[in-house]
Order: structure tokens, then C-alpha cells, then sequence
């Protein structure tokens, strides 16, 4: 259910692992033609037509989206499941009595092929339920880990800061670079080597910049190039001095 980057990457995920997907329900009906087309299924753009049948219903939609759900659908007896990270166990609660979580920990965009790996955190109201979920989960990644409500937060929080935040920099140091007539490409071996060190050390081990050395000097240089980007140097100022007090 849903036809955004995470179901796209989630039913193209299951379709890959040799699952039958039975049915695309998505709010465009032109999303919902091209997925089930991918996937050799059917679908529908109306509450009402979801098919009655399946294992395993898959919702995909916003958090907004997921409070609005029991209104308009109800599958009991089904296991309904979610895939967000920061909506609790309990927004399904009133679709069915068999509710769950399938949260995908990763970054994904639906035109960027191939699809990333992914870790699966799970959870699901019945203990039976959960066993079913797991068996499913490890058919399409081979990560998967139990998640409360609690858990999936702190990790949504993380996730925020390793990924969207980060991404953010790259955006502004982008933006820069095409502005000083800098070749950007040149920062890619830098941001290799930055991701990949974390899989190897501690990051606090590995922390570089003028910033944990105090270097004042080369610090206010940097800020004098930056005197015409508000918001870099805005950035530059507060994560220098958290860098300072974290390492002191």
C-alpha cells in the first residue's frame, strides 16, 4: 500500500525475494499502473477494492496518512504491518488486531537502482505474528532485528543525523563549490573515506579539522571565505565549538 520511495524499494525488495505480490494500492492511479505493471499484479486507487486474500499487507504511506488509515480500511484477521520509523506499533491497532512493523533502517529513493541493502527491524502485536514476520524479513535482507517502539525512535533520531543531516552538508558544500567554480567531484574520495572509516573505528577516534586542534587561525581564514554563505558560516561557528567542547 503506497507507491512513494519506500514501497517502490520494499515491494521491489519482496518481488526480487520470489514473493507473489497480489495487489498495488496506491492513491494516482498512473503510480499504481506502473508499479503493478513491474511486479505482474493488480491494483487500485480505492479502499474498498484491496484485495482480502493476502499473507501480508504492506503499508507504505506517510505517518499522517497511517492515523487516517482506520477510517477507511479494516482487515481483520489479517497482519498488517508499517514501515515507518517513528509511528509506534499501535497505528495499526484498528485495521487489525494482527498489526506489526517492517521499518527498512535505510535511505531510499525509488530511482536510484540498485536498490540499497537494508536492515529489517521488526515488531508485531502477537508472538506468533513476530516469528511469521521474521521467517519474511530474512527472504528479503539479511539483517533483521527486533525493534520496540522505543528502540525505533532512537534509531529514526541517529538515522536523522548520520544521513539527512549529513546530506544537508553535502548540499551546502555543493551549492558552495558551484559558486567558487570548484570541482565538487574532488570532496567524493574525501566522503569515502569519511563513511568508511566509521565501519572500522569509533568516529570519535577519527575525528580531523582544525577544529579539534583549536587551530583559531585557519578556522577564522575559513570564515572569512564564508562571510558572503549565512548559513555556512552559521554551521561553521556552532560545529566548531561543539567540536571543541565535545573533544575538551
Amino acid at each position: 500500500m503506497g507507491s512513494g520511495n519506500v514501497a517502490t524499494v520494499m515491494g521491489g525488495r519482496i518481488a526480487a525475494a520470489g514473493h507473489l505480490l497480489l495487489q498495488v494500492v496506491a492513491r494516482r492511479e498512473e503510480a499504481a499502473a506502473a508499479l503493478a505493471s513491474e511486479w505482474h499484479c493488480g491494483y487500485t486507487t480505492r479502499w474498498a477494492e484491496v484485495d482480502g486474500g493476502a499473507d501480508l499487507y504492506i503499508v507504505s504511506l506517510s505517518d499522517r496518512a497511517l492515523e487516517e488509515l482506520a477510517g477507511q480500511l479494516s482487515l481483520p484477521g489479517r497482519l498488517v504491518v508499517h514501515t515507518a520509523g517513528a509511528a509506534p506499533l499501535s497505528a495499526l491497532e484498528k485495521v487489525s488486531e494482527r498489526h506489526g512493523v517492517l521499518y527498512p533502517l535505510q535511505s531510499l529513493r525509488k530511482e536510484i537502482r540498485p536498490f540499497p541493502e537494508f536492515p529489517l527491524l521488526i515488531e508485531a502485536s502477537r508472538p506468533d505474528d513476530g516469528v511469521l514476520l521474521e521467517a519474511f524479513a530474512r527472504t528479503i535482507t539479511r539483517q533483521v532485528q527486533y525493534a520496540d517502539d522505543a528502540l525505533r525512535l532512537k534509531l529514526h533520531v541517529a538515522a536523522t543525523f548520520v544521513n539527512n543531516f549529513t546530506n544537508y552538508l553535502y548540499s551546502l558544500a555543493a551549492d558552495f563549490c558551484q559558486r567558487e567554480g570548484i570541482d565538487f567531484s574532488l570532496l567524493l574520495p574525501l566522503i569515502r573515506e569519511t563513511a568508511g572509516r566509521v565501519e572500522r573505528y569509533d568516529p570519535r577516534e577519527v575525528q580531523t579539522g582544525p577544529a579539534i586542534r583549536d587551530d583559531r587561525q585557519t578556522m577564522d581564514r575559513h570564515l572569512e571565505i564564508l562571510a558572503n554563505y549565512r548559513n555556512m558560516s552559521i554551521l561553521y561557528r556552532q560545529f566548531s565549538d561543539q567540536i571543541g567542547s565535545y573533544y575538551q
